[in-house]
């Protein structure tokens, strides 16, 4: 599944206009612009308006100046950044400026002062905190019922080469699978509306979470993310904020995003300071301990 990222949140505004920009999904690629696929009865077109938005840069006068405040609509918090494109505008604190923004919360980033027309600013945002310190826990194999059948591994040259996939495992399985979570965790983000997959003969920016289809992100309580990606329409049964128990359903396998066949893309995530990095973790499967290392796509399961 290339472009498999958690893709960055870019919010481009000009300064001589106030109000609200919805920004895409955390990440960390670019605004993807409106992209349009060719008819394929098998693929879901990819159009600007279907991009998830959870964060926001908001521009409001004030006192002389623009306060420019970030709001997180996710159930987990983020880590943010407001640059300028071009010379940063007079702002107090200056540009660039990071901060943490709780779940479902906002929070005043900068002062801008009177004088920046015309300025483009991107608020860049990353899933989880950077303090995050991982625990040694052994997951649980996230699928009810399915014959073990890993796709690609850790370090797979299909898509699992860049940081934020390096230590993900694809599992083949039907679609309609019943996902368990593989940890107890918190219903972060949530995606189901995709219906079908994307068209690969179409460029796409990777910053994108289309590229996922439908998909849940579970917060642990070490600041870790487990993501499950690619699951069928309306194949998630847990809402944002509710608390999950190892073993829970939490929703369906399918085939939706840049996906080439039906299968579960998870992966453990924690933010490394306004960047998403993959991390080895450990699995119970159905007979014993998994070792992912090296699977590349179409590979035969590494044995116990």
């Amino acid at each position: 599944m290339p472009g498999d990222r958690w893709q960055a949140a870019l919010a481009l505004l000009g300064m001589c206009a106030s109000g609200t920009a919805l920004a895409q999904t955390p990440s960390s690629g670019s605004w993807p612009g409106t992209l349009t696929a060719p008819p394929a009865a098998s693929y879901e077109p990819v159009t600007a308006s279907a991009q998830n938005r959870s964060v926001e840069l908001e521009l409001h006068p004030r006192f002389g100046g623009t306060e420019a405040t970030a709001i997180n609509h996710l159930a987990g918090p983020v880590e943010v950044t407001l640059l300028a494109d071009g010379p940063p505008p007079l702002a107090q604190p200056a540009l660039p400026v990071r901060a943490t923004v709780s779940a479902g919360s906002r929070i005043l980033v900068t002062q801008l002062q009177d004088g920046a027309a015309g300025t483009r600013l991107r608020l860049v945002a990353i899933p989880g905190l950077p303090s995050a310190r991982p625990r040694d826990v052994e997951y649980l194999y996230p699928l009810r019922e399915a014959a073990l059948r890993i796709a690609q591994g850790f370090g797979g040259g299909f898509s699992h080469a860049d940081a934020e996939n390096r230590h993900a495992v694809d599992f083949a399985v039907a679609s309609g699978t019943p996902v368990l979570a593989a940890r107890d965790g918190m219903v972060m983000q949530v995606e189901s509306a995709a219906t079908a997959r994307l068209d690969p003969r179409v460029a796409f920016d990777p910053a994108d979470d289309r590229v996922r289809g439908n998909f849940i992100r579970i917060l642990h309580d070490d600041g870790t993310m487990a993501l499950y990606a690619h699951l069928q329409h309306a194949g998630v049964v847990v809402a944002p904020g509710a608390r999950v128990l190892r073993g829970t359903i939490i929703g369906f396998s399918g085939n939706t995003g840049l996906s080439a066949a039906p299968h579960l893309h998870f992966v453990v995530q924690a933010n490394r300071g306004m960047r998403l990095e993959s991390l080895p973790f450990r699995m119970a499967g159905p007979d014993g301990a998994l070792r992912f290392g090296q699977v590349q796509a179409g590979a035969d399961p590494a044995p116990p």
